[in-house]
């Protein structure tokens, strides 16, 4: 269809166009008001959908593991090694990973000093991810330090460091995004370093991929305890990781509140645009009516009007939102090219089908008013 036809065929549309650009500041500050909703939807959803992935990522290496430790009623103050062998039994093929812990405070030679927690524990490899250096099944006479203890304290891969008095030989540095929040402050040394403890802080489960997290602890649980006494405490962290999708979720129905308020006081402005822009033409919108345009056909022109707001604000809104999101990836994900993924794009969509979508509605009264207006007393003003 070539633009003459179209034209002839909806003249509505290219007199909507050409009316928009008689008050070129008026219809520039209610495409503005447009615009900035869309940014608050869309920027608001998009931070939340870097959150809500943030926190899985930090989740999603806790998802398969079990912790078993000491309950009230338990007649020790740790796990026995007979418990981590019935621990084995109920398990199956899991990894089954006993731990013991203490503190300590470690020095370097430029005098800083800091006190982390000291982990004790064979099966390193299955445990713990490393930035640098490497980590191996039994650590043997090495040790595992967090990225931040080993700034903080000068220390490289292959410096001594000094628990119990004796020295271990740094084999790898911890991953800063290592355990829920990358925060754990920690050194990892052999089981042999706490020879002396005769029982177990805690023992951590490793599911495998046709294990179920929840069932398994159950199982711990049937095992160890009964009605009248709790021997053992078991935890695993897909509650917390629902609580946390539940969490973000509410944030998020709550941010994009907030976003659409903005929309709303933006559909106020396009009707103050609208209903001044239908007071100003009454007279010509009279000629038209008392030629032989149908009301029809003035209805779709005002609100042709709208949609090229709702249309042009929505544009701009997107285009800036995708720049903002990129940045706050960027900032709290690390990978900005994932703003554009469907989770976080999505708020992108809505943001434009909101945009014109109030900017339409904004425009029906104003619509009705100009087209259900009598030609003779338009022409009379």
């Amino acid at each position: 269809m070539s633009s003459k036809h179209f034209v002839h065929r909806f003249p509505s549309v290219l007199m909507a166009w050409r009316n928009l650009g008689r008050n070129r500041v008026r219809t520039a500050l209610a495409t503005l008001g447009i615009l900035i909703g869309v940014v608050a939807i869309a920027s608001l959803g998009m931070a939340t959908a870097a959150l809500q992935q943030q926190a899985t990522a930090d989740l999603q290496g806790l998802s398969n593991e079990v912790t078993v430790s000491a309950g009230p009623d338990h007649s020790h103050d740790g796990i026995t090694a007979d418990q981590v062998d019935d621990i084995e039994t109920v398990t199956g093929d899991a990894t089954v990973v006993p731990e013991k812990s203490n503190v300590t405070t470690l020095s370097a030679r430029n005098g800083a000093e800091t006190r982390l927690r000291v982990t004790a524990l064979t099966k390193a490899d299955a445990m713990y991810n490393v930035s640098r250096g490497q980590v191996s099944n039994r650590l043997r006479s090495g040790a595992l330090l967090t990225e931040s203890d080993a700034e903080r304290l000068g220390l490289e891969i292959g410096d001594p460091v000094s628990y119990n008095n004796r020295l271990y030989r740094i084999q790898g540095i911890l991953s800063s995004s290592q355990g829920f929040g990358g925060g754990r402050r920690e050194l990892v040394v052999p089981m042999s370093a706490m020879a002396e403890q005769d029982h177990y802080d805690s023992v951590t489960v490793l599911t495998t991929s046709e294990q179920s997290v929840e069932s398994l602890t159950t199982d711990i649980e049937s095992w160890f305890n009964d009605d009248d006494e709790q021997i053992v405490n078991v935890r695993n962290f897909a509650a917390v990781q629902q609580n946390v999708d539940s969490f973000l979720g509410t944030l998020q129905l709550g941010l994009l509140g907030i976003g659409s308020i903005s929309l709303v006081v933006a559909s106020v402005a396009i009707l103050n645009v609208m209903l001044m822009s239908t007071v100003e033409r009454r007279g010509e919108i009279g000629v038209l009516r008392a030629v032989g345009i149908r009301r029809g056909e003035v209805l779709r022109m005002i609100l042709t009007e709208a949609a090229f707001l709702g249309v042009i604000g929505g544009i701009l809104g997107v285009v800036v939102s995708a720049a903002i999101g990129v940045v706050i990836f960027e900032i709290l994900v690390g990978s900005p090219l994932d703003a554009f993924s469907w989770q976080s794009a999505r708020y992108l969509l809505y943001g434009m089908g909101f945009a014109v979508f109030a900017s339409v509605l904004s425009g029906l009264y104003p619509a009705w008013k100009a087209a259900n207006e009598r030609p003779v007393e338009a022409l009379r003003e």
